[in-house]
């Protein structure tokens, strides 16, 4: 029989990786946002504007389907 118990590495993994690809995806399209609109072109900030609500969704998003394994 295995034990199903929740493990503190299983936690911090699940907020170390949820946080790097939220960090990820923010920063993309936060440095391709400013690199149009720094150039002129003011559809960068199409990216820029959405750039930390999709961060945060993305992390949400895969720390609930993390979550999904231990609950």
């Amino acid at each position: 029989m295995q034990n199903d118990l929740i493990k503190r590495s299983d936690i911090i993994w699940l907020g170390v990786s949820s946080a790097v690809t939220g960090a990820l995806v923010g920063g993309l399209l936060l440095g391709l946002g400013l690199s149009l609109a720094g150039n002129g072109q003011p559809i960068g900030l199409l990216f820029i504007l959405p750039a930390a609500p999709v961060a945060g969704g993305a992390g949400w998003w895969l720390a609930t389907r993390q979550a999904k394994r231990f609950g």
